[in-house]
Parts: C-alpha cells; structure tokens; sequence
C-alpha cells in the first residue's frame, strides 16, 4: 500500500549496520561523503536518555577529525536536540518533518548546498530516514533501534509499516535484502 505513494527505491538504504560504531566512515570519505546526517533518537540515544555517553562523544570527536561536517537531524523538540547536538559539538535541525524533505532542505542550506550525492543520511527507521533520504539522493545507511520499548507510539506504527515493507522486499527482491544481511528481528 505505501509503494503507492512512494517508489520502492526509496525504500532500500546502501547499507545495513548494526549500530553507528559499526560504520566505517574512512569508506565514507572514499565514496565522497563529505556530509553525515545522522538521526538522534533510537540511532545514537534512546529515547529516555537525554545525554550522550563517552563511547558516542568520541565517535563523534573522531567524525569531526576525519573532516565531516555533522548534522543531527531529528524529528524531535528543539531542547532535546540542542542539548545533544552541543554536547557532540555538532548543528542540528529539529521537527525535521522526516521523511518529508523540508528538514533535510534546512541542513542543506546551512552546509552551504552540497551535492546531495555528499551527504550520508544514518538512521534507524525505513519510514522515515531511508525514504526520506533516499527521495532526497543522500547515501542511505541504516541501523537497528538501540531500544524499541520506549519508542513513542507514532514509530510503533512506523515499524509495522516498516515490518510489511521489508517483507515485501525480502519477497520481491531476495538477492538484495540478502546483501543488506538485515536482521531478523527488524
């Protein structure tokens, strides 16, 4: 049903880690990237964490060395993003609307209009951060949620819808949903 809306292409990321501390952002520079958008909430923290931990604040300190302009783009409240975004030292956009593209938009325009095919998009849901980025030309990675328990019950209904879609690609599309090794548990 939501094929009819969207194309399937969006709906297929460049890649599948487990975690951000899995991807090998010196890959990333090889493949152009120059920009990382990275989702905030049940991609780097839960949602009943407010703060990053050392382990994510030298992942970030690392990213900023390699040279990558970083954003945290997130669909949640200004307070919440801001808080983390300084402490990772890193801008930000907020109520991003993901995966509607007018946040995405708004972080382009602060790293000065980039080639959309520099940016890497990480996050953690299909309904939101691969079909957003995807519809935007951004490289797509995506992870599993850190923690699905608290997850507000808006992105419960986005991980049902999320369940059908991968479904129907596994179906549709074995070799590449094979490629992507996503887990099961998705």
């Amino acid at each position: 049903m939501i094929e009819l809306l969207f194309k399937r292409k969006n709906f297929y990321p460049d890649e599948y880690k487990k975690t951000v501390f899995d991807i090998n952002f010196n890959d990333l520079l090889k493949k152009g990237i120059k920009n990382i958008f990275i989702d905030l909430d049940n991609t780097l923290i839960p949602y009943n964490i407010s703060e990053a931990d050392e382990k994510t604040l030298k992942l970030f300190k690392d990213i900023h060395n390699l040279g990558f302009q970083v954003f945290i783009i997130s669909n949640n409240k200004k307070g919440r993003v801001k808080l983390f975004a300084d402490m990772v030292e890193s801008r930000y956009v907020y109520s991003a609307q993901k995966p509607f593209k007018s946040g995405f938009r708004r972080a382009l325009r602060k790293v000065g209009h980039p080639d959309p095919k520099t940016v890497c998009l990480i996050g953690d849901q299909f309904m939101t951060d691969v079909l957003g980025g995807k519809r935007m030309g951004f490289y797509v990675i995506v992870v599993d949620a850190i923690q699905r328990k608290s997850e507000k019950w808006y992105t419960k209904y986005n991980r049902h819808l999320e369940k059908k879609i991968l479904q129907r690609l596994k179906r549709t599309d074995k070799e590449f949903y094979d490629r992507l090794n996503l887990q099961e548990k998705r």
